[in-house]
């Protein structure tokens, strides 16, 4: 069983990045982004105040430079050449003055630096420099996005990942739609709900197992009730009564990569206007399914979708695109989305969650994650989809 990816998978993704900066004339590079240092290095991070950042000196070595207090964690998980610290922040000498003493002892001055920002940014306090004050360079040039592109198509390992991630997010939402009772609050259902399919996800997978993130997990977020239409709500300890429309939302991370489950359920009945949407929901989604295919564009699986809805009347009761990819992160790019003209590749993976949204009723909305072949689509998730399995 994968539980990780393998250290020699970093470095094929570091040469990769070192080829794509060839391709931009780049000499050095500096890179800021959580989910990309995890993806080149396998050094995983929670964002403080702290800068943490990922340079490469024109030698091609990889350079972690972070806070004293994660020295030791980035020697035993980064796969990286050199590991550098600084005492604290703000500290009596800012970390920038550190960092400025790495470029310029390790050859990044007067070199052409690729970038994928100009500083670190954190909404914990951080203020500092930006590296164009730092050091002189030949040319800065931006590199935002390269990284993510690199991580458009998953690897096989990436996939297995993503597929360990759906399994246990499968019995989480199993399990909250067996604690969907009316009469509870959305978070008893929840809370009990995911420790338990969080501590059979732990005893199954042993000690080997390493989320990066989240441990199984099911939740409704707040989308009960009419306050389902809201289609990012928040959890509000609503309670549970017959007839409300639930919006549910399931995953687990495994190694920092996640999947992503929704169903639309209800409790108890379903009257008739609550089955004709989501019938509709229902039949969009397919539509999407049919229309993921390499070759085309992410736009013209929204063009589909929409569509579709325009066919049935509905297009002013939605308000969100069809899908995004999902891999380190929850949304990454592509997007099925009409401005996204991105070419539908195999080993891509989306989610497809087209959505109806009724004011006073509530919203309709199914997310599958799915995994692009060389014909069409792998369903990853696979928990039921029809309006009789998912009545509580």
């Amino acid at each position: 069983m994968l539980l990780a990816i393998p250290k020699h998978e970093f470095k094929e993704r570091q040469t990769k990045f070192i080829e794509k900066m060839g391709d931009k004339s780049c000499e050095a590079a500096v890179i800021f982004a959580v989910a990309d240092i995890f993806y080149l290095t396998g050094f995983h991070f929670h964002p403080t105040e702290r800068p943490i950042g990922l340079f490469v000196d024109p030698s091609q070595k990889f350079h972690l430079f972070l806070p004293a207090l994660e020295h030791e964690h980035a020697e035993e998980y980064g796969v990286v050449d050199h590991v550098h610290s600084y005492p604290e922040y703000p500290g009596i000498k800012h970390p920038m003055e550190y960092l400025k003493a790495l470029f310029l002892e390790y050859g990044l001055e007067n070199k052409t630096v690729g970038y994928d920002a100009l500083g670190y940014g954190s909404s914990m306090g951080y203020r500092g420099e930006s590296i164009d004050q730092l050091i002189s360079v030949k040319q800065f040039v931006s590199l935002k996005g390269l990284i993510e592109e690199l991580r458009f198509i998953k690897s096989s390992n990436e996939i297995e990942l993503i597929k360990e991630s759906c399994r246990w997010g499968n019995l989480a939402h199993r399990l909250l739609q067996k604690y969907t009772k009316a009469g509870l609050s959305e978070i008893e259902i929840t809370g009990k709900a995911s420790m338990e399919a969080t501590m059979a996800m732990i005893e199954t997978l042993g000690t080997e197992y390493k989320p990066h993130g989240k441990t199984a997990y099911a939740i409704f977020r707040g989308q009960i009730g009419p306050e389902s239409a809201f289609p990012h709500a928040v959890t509000q300890n609503i309670v549970l009564k017959k007839g409300d429309t639930l919006v549910t939302g399931a995953a687990s991370d495994v190694f920092g990569y996640t999947s992503e489950l929704e169903r639309t359920m209800f409790v108890e009945e379903v009257d008739k206007e609550q089955e004709k949407y989501f019938e509709h929901m229902y039949e969009a989604q397919n539509v999407a399914f049919s229309a993921i295919k390499p070759g085309k564009t992410c736009s013209e699986v929204e063009e589909a979708v929409q569509e579709y809805f325009k066919e049935a009347g509905i297009t002013e009761l939605t308000s969100h695109h069809t899908g995004h990819a999902i891999g380190l992160l929850g949304h990454e790019a592509p997007f099925f989305d009409l401005g996204d003209h991105t070419e539908i590749k195999p080993g891509m993976v989306f989610t497809v969650e087209p959505g109806i949204y009724v004011r006073g009723l509530g919203g309709f909305r199914h997310s599958d994650t799915v995994l692009v072949t060389d014909n069409g689509i792998e369903m990853l998730t696979y928990y039921p989809r029809d309006l009789a399995s998912l009545i509580c």
